[in-house]
Protein backbone atom coordinates (compact mmCIF):
# COMPACT_ATOMS: atom_id res chain seq x y z
CA UNK A 1 0.00 0.00 0.00
CA UNK A 2 1.35 3.24 -0.97
CA UNK A 3 2.87 6.03 2.08
CA UNK A 4 1.50 9.29 1.87
CA UNK A 5 4.39 10.96 3.78
CA UNK A 6 6.47 9.99 1.00
CA UNK A 7 5.13 12.55 -0.86
CA UNK A 8 7.03 15.93 -1.06
CA UNK A 9 4.41 17.50 0.59
CA UNK A 10 5.49 16.16 3.84
CA UNK A 11 9.08 16.79 3.86
CA UNK A 12 11.35 18.44 6.47
CA UNK A 13 11.29 21.24 4.13
CA UNK A 14 7.56 21.64 3.47
CA UNK A 15 6.32 20.82 6.98
CA UNK A 16 8.68 23.55 8.50
CA UNK A 17 7.53 26.58 5.41
CA UNK A 18 4.18 25.67 6.54
CA UNK A 19 4.27 25.92 10.39
CA UNK A 20 6.02 29.15 9.64
CA UNK A 21 3.05 30.36 7.33
CA UNK A 22 0.77 29.65 10.68
CA UNK A 23 -0.24 33.09 12.24
CA UNK A 24 0.73 33.36 15.56
CA UNK A 25 -2.16 33.68 18.11
CA UNK A 26 -1.00 34.60 21.07
CA UNK A 27 1.46 37.27 22.23
CA UNK A 28 1.21 40.86 23.17
CA UNK A 29 5.05 41.39 23.01
CA UNK A 30 5.13 40.04 19.13
CA UNK A 31 1.93 42.05 18.59
CA UNK A 32 4.56 45.34 19.79
CA UNK A 33 6.72 44.30 17.22
CA UNK A 34 9.42 44.73 20.12
CA UNK A 35 11.79 41.85 19.82
CA UNK A 36 12.84 41.08 15.80
CA UNK A 37 13.95 37.41 14.67
CA UNK A 38 17.46 37.63 13.92
CA UNK A 39 18.33 33.53 12.61
CA UNK A 40 21.51 32.70 13.57
CA UNK A 41 24.34 29.53 13.06
CA UNK A 42 24.91 28.14 15.79
CA UNK A 43 23.51 27.40 19.55
CA UNK A 44 26.02 29.44 21.77
CA UNK A 45 25.79 33.58 20.94
CA UNK A 46 28.49 36.23 21.78
CA UNK A 47 26.98 39.52 22.98
CA UNK A 48 29.90 42.10 22.80
CA UNK A 49 29.79 45.25 24.67
CA UNK A 50 31.47 47.91 24.55
CA UNK A 51 31.04 51.24 27.03
CA UNK A 52 31.43 54.22 24.98
CA UNK A 53 33.26 56.78 26.37
CA UNK A 54 31.70 60.34 25.58
CA UNK A 55 33.90 63.51 26.39
CA UNK A 56 33.58 67.56 26.06
CA UNK A 57 35.64 68.40 23.52
CA UNK A 58 37.42 71.29 24.24
CA UNK A 59 37.88 74.30 21.74
CA UNK A 60 41.23 74.65 20.27
CA UNK A 61 42.86 77.43 18.47
CA UNK A 62 43.18 77.22 14.69
CA UNK A 63 45.86 74.74 13.03
CA UNK A 64 46.40 73.08 16.82
CA UNK A 65 46.01 69.11 16.74
CA UNK A 66 42.69 67.80 17.67
CA UNK A 67 42.05 66.01 21.14
CA UNK A 68 42.66 62.32 20.93
CA UNK A 69 39.38 59.53 21.03
CA UNK A 70 39.87 56.81 23.78
CA UNK A 71 38.31 53.49 23.34
CA UNK A 72 35.76 52.20 25.22
CA UNK A 73 36.15 48.89 27.17
CA UNK A 74 35.11 45.47 25.62
CA UNK A 75 33.38 42.76 27.04
CA UNK A 76 32.45 39.47 25.62
CA UNK A 77 29.57 37.54 27.39
CA UNK A 78 28.03 34.26 25.96
CA UNK A 79 24.61 32.86 25.61
CA UNK A 80 23.36 29.58 25.45
CA UNK A 81 19.99 29.32 23.42
CA UNK A 82 17.20 27.05 24.57
CA UNK A 83 16.37 24.22 22.97
CA UNK A 84 12.33 23.49 23.14
CA UNK A 85 11.32 20.18 21.36
CA UNK A 86 8.06 19.20 21.00
CA UNK A 87 5.91 15.30 19.69
CA UNK A 88 2.78 15.04 18.35
CA UNK A 89 1.76 11.85 16.35
CA UNK A 90 -0.74 11.14 13.35
CA UNK A 91 -2.52 7.42 14.31
CA UNK A 92 -3.62 5.15 11.75
CA UNK A 93 -7.63 5.96 12.71
CA UNK A 94 -7.19 9.26 12.31
CA UNK A 95 -5.79 9.08 8.57
CA UNK A 96 -8.67 5.95 8.06
CA UNK A 97 -10.72 6.71 4.68
CA UNK A 98 -8.20 8.98 3.19
CA UNK A 99 -6.23 5.89 1.43
CA UNK A 100 -8.07 5.81 -1.71
CA UNK A 101 -5.83 4.40 -4.55
CA UNK A 102 -5.67 6.61 -7.31
CA UNK A 103 -7.13 9.67 -5.40
CA UNK A 104 -6.44 13.16 -6.42
CA UNK A 105 -7.43 13.98 -3.24
CA UNK A 106 -5.87 11.53 -0.80
CA UNK A 107 -2.65 14.07 -0.03
CA UNK A 108 -4.60 17.34 0.13
CA UNK A 109 -7.01 15.69 2.95
CA UNK A 110 -3.87 14.40 4.66
CA UNK A 111 -2.63 18.17 4.21
CA UNK A 112 -5.58 19.53 6.26
CA UNK A 113 -4.94 16.66 8.88
CA UNK A 114 -1.69 17.71 9.40
CA UNK A 115 -1.96 21.41 8.69
CA UNK A 116 -4.53 20.96 12.16
CA UNK A 117 -1.59 19.31 14.09
CA UNK A 118 0.76 21.75 13.36
CA UNK A 119 -1.54 24.63 14.47
CA UNK A 120 -2.09 23.08 17.84
CA UNK A 121 1.75 22.73 18.07
CA UNK A 122 2.20 26.28 16.75
CA UNK A 123 0.32 27.70 19.61
CA UNK A 124 2.11 25.59 21.95
CA UNK A 125 5.28 27.55 20.79
CA UNK A 126 3.98 30.73 20.70
CA UNK A 127 2.48 30.76 23.65
CA UNK A 128 6.08 29.77 25.29
CA UNK A 129 7.67 32.29 23.15
CA UNK A 130 5.98 34.55 24.90
CA UNK A 131 6.94 33.74 28.23
CA UNK A 132 10.36 33.95 26.72
CA UNK A 133 9.61 37.58 25.56
CA UNK A 134 7.95 38.18 28.63
CA UNK A 135 10.88 37.29 31.11
CA UNK A 136 13.24 38.96 28.89
CA UNK A 137 11.26 42.56 29.27
CA UNK A 138 11.44 41.52 33.22
CA UNK A 139 15.52 41.01 32.90
CA UNK A 140 15.34 36.96 34.21
CA UNK A 141 14.13 34.59 31.59
CA UNK A 142 11.93 31.76 33.39
CA UNK A 143 11.44 28.24 32.14
CA UNK A 144 7.88 26.51 32.11
CA UNK A 145 9.03 25.00 35.46
CA UNK A 146 9.84 28.71 37.42
CA UNK A 147 13.55 27.72 37.13
CA UNK A 148 15.77 30.60 35.39
CA UNK A 149 17.39 30.27 32.30
CA UNK A 150 18.89 33.14 31.85
CA UNK A 151 19.44 36.40 34.84
CA UNK A 152 20.43 39.19 32.19
CA UNK A 153 21.24 41.05 35.81
CA UNK A 154 23.50 38.97 36.55
CA UNK A 155 24.70 38.38 33.24
CA UNK A 156 25.54 41.97 32.84
CA UNK A 157 27.19 42.61 36.15
CA UNK A 158 24.18 45.60 37.04
CA UNK A 159 21.36 45.77 39.92
CA UNK A 160 17.64 45.91 38.52
CA UNK A 161 15.75 49.05 39.08
CA UNK A 162 12.74 49.03 41.21
CA UNK A 163 9.83 52.12 41.69
CA UNK A 164 7.59 51.89 44.29
CA UNK A 165 4.83 54.03 43.35
CA UNK A 166 2.63 54.27 46.82
CA UNK A 167 -1.14 53.11 44.67
CA UNK A 168 -2.28 52.22 47.92
CA UNK A 169 -1.89 56.24 49.43
CA UNK A 170 -4.03 58.90 48.06
CA UNK A 171 -1.43 60.97 48.51
CA UNK A 172 1.77 59.98 46.42
CA UNK A 173 2.59 62.21 43.53
CA UNK A 174 2.36 59.55 40.98
CA UNK A 175 3.44 62.26 38.30
CA UNK A 176 6.78 61.96 39.86
CA UNK A 177 6.96 58.29 40.22
CA UNK A 178 6.18 58.14 36.57
CA UNK A 179 9.22 60.66 35.96
CA UNK A 180 11.54 58.83 37.76
CA UNK A 181 10.78 56.26 35.09
CA UNK A 182 11.12 57.70 32.48
CA UNK A 183 14.53 59.84 33.77
CA UNK A 184 16.15 56.47 34.74
CA UNK A 185 15.17 54.74 30.89
CA UNK A 186 16.73 58.40 29.49
CA UNK A 187 19.94 57.99 31.24
CA UNK A 188 20.75 54.40 30.82
CA UNK A 189 20.00 54.43 27.00
CA UNK A 190 23.58 55.43 26.27
CA UNK A 191 23.59 56.65 22.64
CA UNK A 192 20.47 54.15 21.83
CA UNK A 193 17.25 56.26 20.61
CA UNK A 194 13.59 55.38 21.40
CA UNK A 195 10.25 56.69 20.41
CA UNK A 196 8.61 56.22 23.43
CA UNK A 197 7.79 54.27 26.80
CA UNK A 198 5.39 51.63 27.10
CA UNK A 199 4.07 49.91 30.21
CA UNK A 200 2.90 46.75 30.60
CA UNK A 201 0.72 45.87 34.04
CA UNK A 202 -0.92 43.56 36.28
CA UNK A 203 -4.88 44.47 36.42
CA UNK A 204 -4.25 44.79 40.40
CA UNK A 205 -1.48 47.35 39.39
CA UNK A 206 -3.34 49.11 36.49
CA UNK A 207 -7.25 49.09 38.49
CA UNK A 208 -4.95 50.67 41.33
CA UNK A 209 -3.49 53.41 39.19
CA UNK A 210 -6.22 54.61 37.12
CA UNK A 211 -8.39 54.84 40.12
CA UNK A 212 -5.41 56.47 42.12
CA UNK A 213 -6.69 60.33 43.47
CA UNK A 214 -3.64 61.78 41.25
CA UNK A 215 -4.59 59.89 38.47
CA UNK A 216 -7.93 59.46 37.84
CA UNK A 217 -9.34 62.63 36.50
CA UNK A 218 -6.73 62.39 33.90
CA UNK A 219 -8.30 58.95 32.70
CA UNK A 220 -11.99 60.16 32.75
CA UNK A 221 -10.62 62.63 30.27
CA UNK A 222 -8.81 60.15 28.58
CA UNK A 223 -11.66 57.98 28.49
CA UNK A 224 -13.76 60.44 27.23
CA UNK A 225 -11.51 60.85 24.29
CA UNK A 226 -12.13 57.41 23.46
CA UNK A 227 -14.75 56.09 20.64
CA UNK A 228 -17.18 53.75 22.30
CA UNK A 229 -16.96 50.71 23.00
CA UNK A 230 -13.15 50.47 22.86
CA UNK A 231 -11.07 48.50 25.76
CA UNK A 232 -10.47 51.30 28.25
CA UNK A 233 -7.66 49.07 29.51
CA UNK A 234 -4.99 49.73 26.60
CA UNK A 235 -3.01 52.68 25.61
CA UNK A 236 -3.85 54.96 28.53
CA UNK A 237 -1.20 57.31 28.62
CA UNK A 238 0.17 59.56 31.85
CA UNK A 239 3.02 61.40 32.01
CA UNK A 240 4.01 60.56 29.02
CA UNK A 241 4.49 56.69 29.39
CA UNK A 242 1.67 54.53 27.90
CA UNK A 243 0.30 51.56 30.39
CA UNK A 244 -1.53 48.58 28.84
CA UNK A 245 -3.42 45.95 31.43
CA UNK A 246 -1.33 42.68 30.53
CA UNK A 247 -3.29 39.36 31.34
CA UNK A 248 -0.71 36.72 29.37
CA UNK A 249 -0.56 33.50 31.12
CA UNK A 250 -0.32 29.63 30.70
CA UNK A 251 -0.38 26.54 32.44
CA UNK A 252 3.02 24.79 32.81
CA UNK A 253 3.58 20.76 32.68
CA UNK A 254 2.59 19.95 36.43
CA UNK A 255 -0.70 21.85 35.72
CA UNK A 256 -0.29 25.33 37.27
CA UNK A 257 -1.51 28.47 35.91
CA UNK A 258 1.42 30.63 35.62
CA UNK A 259 0.79 34.65 35.42
CA UNK A 260 3.29 36.74 33.55
CA UNK A 261 3.32 39.68 35.26
CA UNK A 262 3.09 38.84 39.01
CA UNK A 263 -0.18 40.25 40.89
CA UNK A 264 0.13 44.42 41.45
CA UNK A 265 3.35 44.67 39.32
CA UNK A 266 4.15 46.32 36.29
CA UNK A 267 7.56 46.43 33.67
CA UNK A 268 8.45 49.47 31.86
CA UNK A 269 10.48 49.29 28.55
CA UNK A 270 11.64 51.40 25.44
CA UNK A 271 9.65 51.33 22.34
CA UNK A 272 11.24 51.98 18.81
CA UNK A 273 15.28 50.97 19.77
CA UNK A 274 17.17 49.72 17.26
CA UNK A 275 19.47 47.10 18.88
CA UNK A 276 18.30 46.71 22.45
CA UNK A 277 15.77 43.76 21.80
CA UNK A 278 16.17 41.06 19.88
CA UNK A 279 14.88 37.46 19.23
CA UNK A 280 17.95 34.98 17.79
CA UNK A 281 16.55 31.50 16.69
CA UNK A 282 19.32 28.97 16.17
CA UNK A 283 18.92 25.86 13.71
CA UNK A 284 17.20 23.01 14.53
CA UNK A 285 19.71 19.68 15.62
CA UNK A 286 18.82 18.41 12.22
CA UNK A 287 21.25 16.79 9.69
CA UNK A 288 20.17 19.04 6.84
CA UNK A 289 19.88 22.86 9.00
CA UNK A 290 23.14 21.98 10.57
CA UNK A 291 25.30 25.41 9.91
CA UNK A 292 22.03 26.89 8.68
CA UNK A 293 20.71 30.24 9.68
CA UNK A 294 17.82 29.27 12.73
CA UNK A 295 14.26 29.63 11.24
CA UNK A 296 11.22 30.31 14.41
CA UNK A 297 9.88 26.88 13.87
CA UNK A 298 11.11 23.34 12.51
CA UNK A 299 8.82 20.43 11.73
CA UNK A 300 9.15 16.87 10.68
CA UNK A 301 7.63 13.52 10.29
CA UNK A 302 8.86 9.95 10.72
CA UNK A 303 6.94 6.78 10.73
CA UNK A 304 6.43 4.92 14.11
CA UNK A 305 7.77 1.37 15.23
CA UNK A 306 5.87 -1.33 13.03
CA UNK A 307 4.01 1.31 10.98
CA UNK A 308 1.50 1.96 13.60
CA UNK A 309 1.60 5.71 12.82
CA UNK A 310 3.53 8.72 12.17
CA UNK A 311 5.37 10.87 14.12
CA UNK A 312 5.45 14.52 14.10
CA UNK A 313 8.59 16.72 15.67
CA UNK A 314 8.34 19.96 16.10
CA UNK A 315 10.79 22.24 17.33
CA UNK A 316 11.85 26.15 18.24
CA UNK A 317 15.56 27.24 19.34
CA UNK A 318 14.61 30.71 20.33
CA UNK A 319 16.51 33.24 23.06
CA UNK A 320 14.83 36.96 23.40
CA UNK A 321 17.38 39.03 25.12
CA UNK A 322 17.63 42.74 26.26
CA UNK A 323 21.06 43.91 25.37
CA UNK A 324 21.09 46.79 27.80
CA UNK A 325 18.95 45.44 31.16
CA UNK A 326 20.03 48.62 32.82
CA UNK A 327 16.40 50.32 31.07
CA UNK A 328 13.98 48.13 32.36
CA UNK A 329 11.77 49.22 35.43
CA UNK A 330 9.91 47.29 37.36
CA UNK A 331 7.08 48.70 39.39
CA UNK A 332 4.90 48.02 42.35
CA UNK A 333 1.91 49.14 43.27
CA UNK A 334 2.55 49.17 46.75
Amino acid sequence: MLNPFDNDAFTMVALTAAINKIPNNFGRVEQLGLMPAQGVRTRTILIEEMNGVLNLLPTQPVGAPGTLGTQGKRKVRSFVIPHIPHDDVVLPEEVQGLRAFGSENEVEALAALIAQKLQTMRNKHAITLEHLRMGALKGVILDADGSVICDLYDAFSISAKAVSFGLTSGTTEILLKVLEVKRHIEDNLRGEFMTGIYCLCSPGFFDALTTHAKVKEAYARWQQGQILFTDNRTNFSFGGITFEEYRGQATDPAGTVRKFIADDEAHFFPLGTATTFRTYFAPADFNETANTLGLPLYAKQAPRKFERGTDLHTQSNPLPICLRPEILVKGTKA
